[in-house]
């Protein structure tokens, strides 16, 4: 029996010491893997973005990239009030079009109104229609809640401006398109003078003037120094109101063309005996 014993106890450390030796040693393909495995450096993982950290930017991005980036953003957040405060304070007239819309009342809805120079504009169960001219949307669309109270619960009207026809401009003088324009959008001297086709050479760019009607009936002139607004000496702030009048007068070269224009009548009128007035 101590011979068993001895030899069952043998077998019994072999076997523990072989799964010992096992468990401590990793075979060659995982000691591969391992060392084949890609690690993060330190500044792979400062150039990653987390979500909550998007101010950080990558350092692949170029300073070029950054900057413009910067300058876009910086312009849509500076001009979109602007647009944005044109069409919550503009005040509806003819021509505008609109559109009514009570939520779940698709038969007291309506789209696509063309405001008539009446002002009026026709509505369900509302006689005689709802005037406009002069109000914003919102105004309207408060008129409107207080006259469908009496036959809806609780209705909600939201009126938009589909189209703004309204606000007139017109410019005049030495441009490449003068005449009378729809004012879309809230915009400065220098984006009208853009959209009637620039001022020409003849045009003196330094003394632009503003005629704007003022409460009391008379017209006022503004002056509006273009040139040092295209060279960036002052900010482009003059915006237009609605019935304003771009005046761009001539400037020296155009005096001399005129004189230049006189001068060869003239000569004409000598060569040939035509009497001058």
């Amino acid at each position: 029996m101590t011979m068993y014993r001895r030899m069952a106890l043998a077998i019994g450390m072999l076997i523990a010491l072989t799964t010992g030796i096992a468990a401590q040693t990793d075979t060659p393909a995982q000691n591969d893997q391992q060392k084949n495995r890609p690690r993060t450096t330190t500044s792979e993982k400062k150039d990653r973005l987390e979500p909550d950290d998007a101010s950080r930017t990558p350092s692949d991005v170029s300073p070029d990239m950054q900057a413009n980036r910067q300058e876009q953003i910086s312009e849509e957040a500076a001009i979109t009030p602007y647009y944005n405060n044109f069409f919550a304070t503009y005040r509806l007239g003819p021509e505008d079009v609109i559109s009514v819309e009570v939520f779940n009342q698709d038969r007291y809805s309506r789209k696509g109104i063309i405001i008539p120079p009446s002002g009026r504009v026709a509505l369900s169960l509302i006689p005689g229609g709802v005037f406009v001219n002069g109000k914003t949307v919102d105004e309207v669309a408060q008129i409107i809640t207080k006259r469908y109270d009496e036959f809806i619960i609780n209705p909600q009207v939201t009126v938009s401006l589909d189209k703004a026809s309204s606000y007139r401009y017109s410019v005049v003088g030495d441009v490449g398109q003068p005449g009378v324009r729809l004012m879309s959008h809230r915009m400065t001297v220098t984006e009208a003078l853009a959209e009637a086709g620039g001022v020409l050479n003849t045009g003196d760019k330094s003394k632009v003037y503003v005629l704007r009607r003022q409460p009391t009936g008379f017209v006022a002139p503004i002056l509006v120094n273009v040139s040092a607004i295209y060279k960036g000496k002052v900010p482009d702030s003059t915006y237009l109101v609605p019935g304003d009048q771009i005046v761009v007068p001539g400037n020296k070269m155009k005096k001399v063309k005129e004189w230049l224009g006189f001068t060869s009548v003239l000569g004409f009128a000598r060569v040939f005996g035509v009497p001058v007035p």
